[in-house]
């Protein structure tokens, strides 16, 4: 398959659809099937092949339009990390191939994304990952995803603009179609500082600019659908991939409380806000990601949601502001969440 056509099965089902129902979360899923703190992921792809095909059949099972690849960690930076930097490209292409099996089984159009998260290291001339060697990095990883059949590239949770444009840098060079999404999880912004309108203007000047741009993990739903409003009337699909309520700690492991329900709600908000991919991210599983797309179908589009309208039906804020200045707004906190009906 060649990366055009990939393209265009990407580009084809959006021209088709309103909206598109993306997976969720792969760590969540993973570490229920006996994945360890501080394994890598990406090392499965070759070692239990089976729980990956498990991982996506899970996803298109529940109503996915396209999943995520195993592989949000596999470049070479973070697989310094288990001696394994050298293994980069071949950890990408079979994170794609199994993905490429499931989705071609399907029986109907089914998007394989190829997942490339940050590389953990933070870019000059704060940090000293230089843009040419992330450049590197992200490129290796592409050409990875691209041999094992991914039809676009997902570039995820990424908190600084240079790292971004490296990113799209490596797409480009490895001739694929990509999207690209940001966690916003301090006060409205990336870690690293940017805010949605930000974002926005970001994608239109790069070179090679994305399919769909949009937002991911961060704090909590209502949070991520405050970003969505942020990145206003784009030209581009916006992307809303939020986690599945708010972390907690019990008995050893981290649980999401997002019900089905709330994600179902979630949803239909989002699609409200302007997202034309929905998915959601940590703590998101097939069961959550059946209500996603029942309610997706099942209840008309609404009018854009007001902050109160989220907080409402999701819980407050975890800030008082979007991270903007000219277009700070206060709304409920996290602390004064009102049940929802």
């Amino acid at each position: 398959m060649t990366s055009s056509v990939q393209g265009n099965a990407f580009s084809r089902l959006l021209a088709q659809r309103e909206w598109l129902l993306a997976d969720g979360a792969t760590g969540t899923t993973l570490f229920n099937m006996g994945l360890s703190s501080g394994d890598a992921p990406e090392l499965w792809n070759e070692d239990h092949p089976d729980r990956i095909r498990t991982l996506y059949q899970g996803a298109v099972d529940a109503g996915s339009d396209l999943f995520l690849t195993n592989s949000f960690g596999s470049n070479a930076s973070r697989l310094k990390l288990h001696n394994a930097e050298d293994r980069a490209f071949d950890l990408s292409r079979m994170a794609a191939e199994i993905g490429r099996e499931v989705a071609d089984a399907a029986g109907h159009t089914v998007i394989v994304a190829g997942s490339m998260g940050p590389t953990g290291d933070i870019m000059e001339p704060i940090g000293t990952l230089s843009h040419a060697m992330a450049v590197e990095m992200f490129h290796e990883q592409a050409e990875g995803l691209k041999a094992g059949g991914a039809d676009v590239l997902w570039v995820e949770t990424i908190s600084a603009p240079e790292e971004l444009k490296a990113a799209a840098e490596g797409t480009k060079l490895a001739g694929m179609p990509w999207c690209g999404t940001m966690s916003f999880d301090t006060a409205g912004r990336t870690m690293m500082g940017l805010t949605a309108p930000a974002l926005t203007a970001l994608v239109e000047r790069l070179p090679h600019s994305p399919i769909a741009y949009g937002a991911n993990c961060g704090v909590g739903a209502s949070d991520l659908l405050r970003t969505v409003l942020g990145f206003g009337d784009s030209p581009r699909p916006i992307i809303a991939k939020g986690n599945a309520g708010i972390p907690k700690y019990h008995d050893g492991h981290i649980h999401y409380d997002g019900t089905p329900e709330l994600m179902a709600e979630y949803a239909c908000l989002a699609r409200d806000s302007g997202a034309r991919i929905i998915g959601g991210c940590c703590g998101t599983t097939p069961d959550h990601l059946r209500a996603m797309r029942a309610a997706l179908e099942t209840h008309p589009k609404g009018a854009r949601p007001e902050l109160y309208t989220i907080a409402a039906a999701l819980g407050g804020f975890s800030s008082d502001q979007d991270g903007t200045d000219s277009t700070a707004v206060t709304a409920p906190r996290r602390n004064r969440r009102r049940a929802r009906a």
